[in-house]
């Protein structure tokens, strides 16, 4: 694993160099090849007839693990009346059956077993058409590596947008399809895959776009509850101040003391009036 690791690190670190000095960038994606048998009906049809068979031979196994299962108990109930000719019989038997048995998981379930052989001979026709699918996509989009996310190969952390698996089940989809269809049909699909193979070039592209477009809504809109907020502060200012006016004047404490102090001075002059009228009469 470490060795394969170096070996694609140093690979990728060439590969940069030569392309860095011819400008253009290196292209990098990769398929989960698990995720795409899980989505090919043939090979899923194809899954379910042998996980059946494999069920079959399961119930099988368990039947001759009961049976040697019963034979001991059998064994330990009678040996007291038995022979020892007819126990050795007996345990004879016993060991047959579990030999039988083994024998039995070995060849369906071992790694060499009848399971094993029969998921590969599965799985590499749909694995020979994901290889042909990817090289061809590889070819027409220029990509420099290509790599399988469910290999022995440790992939720490990848990116959704180099993920090409859907691609890949398309171009399945589209070869099972076309023997199958009209004239009318097939340049359907075919205006279909066009579309199909524009937006996959330029999903990166037009997710940037939708980025760029989010945040312009959010200016604009920032934008328009600046210009609203002085509109919305005049009906307020102008309740406040009619609020202002309606109000009675309240006199303030100092000023209530000052005429207070004054109230004396006036009732002297009045006085002062009223003797000079007395004198003059």
């Amino acid at each position: 694993m470490r060795k394969h690791f170096l070996l694609l690190v140093l690979l990728i670190a060439v590969t940069f160099t030569v392309q860095a000095q011819s400008g253009r960038g290196v292209r990098i994606g990769y398929i989960d090849m698990e995720y795409i048998l899980q989505n090919v009906p043939d090979y899923l049809e194809a899954k379910n007839q042998l996980e059946l068979k494999a069920q079959k031979w399961k119930q099988d196994a368990e039947t001759k693990k009961n049976e040697i299962t019963r034979l001991k108990e059998s064994l330990k109930t009678e040996r007291v009346l038995l022979t020892k000719e007819l126990i050795e019989e007996r345990e004879e038997e016993i060991q047959f059956q579990e030999t039988e048995l083994s024998d039995f998981q070995q060849k369906k379930f071992g790694p060499t077993g009848e399971l094993n052989i029969q998921k590969a001979v599965l799985t590499k026709p749909v694995q020979d058409q994901v290889f042909t699918a990817v090289q061809d996509i590889a070819e027409a989009k220029k990509y420099d590596f290509v790599f399988d996310k469910s290999s022995d190969l440790t992939m720490l952390f990848s990116a959704k947008r180099f993920d090409i698996s859907d691609q890949v089940i398309r171009v399945l989809n589209r070869s099972s399809k076309r023997g199958q269809l009209s004239k009318k049909e097939l340049k359907e699909e075919e205006a279909k895959e066009y579309r199909e193979d524009v937006q996959d070039e330029n999903g990166s592209l037009s997710e940037r776009q939708k980025k760029l477009d989010e945040k312009k809504a959010a200016r604009e809109k920032l934008v328009a509850d600046r210009k609203l907020l002085p509109n919305k502060r005049k009906p307020m200012l102008l309740q406040n101040a009619s609020r202002n006016l309606t109000k009675k004047p309240v006199k303030r404490p100092q000023l209530l003391q000052k005429e207070e102090l004054q109230r004396p001075k006036v009732e002297l002059l009045k006085l002062k009036k009223e003797k000079l009228l007395i004198n003059l009469l």
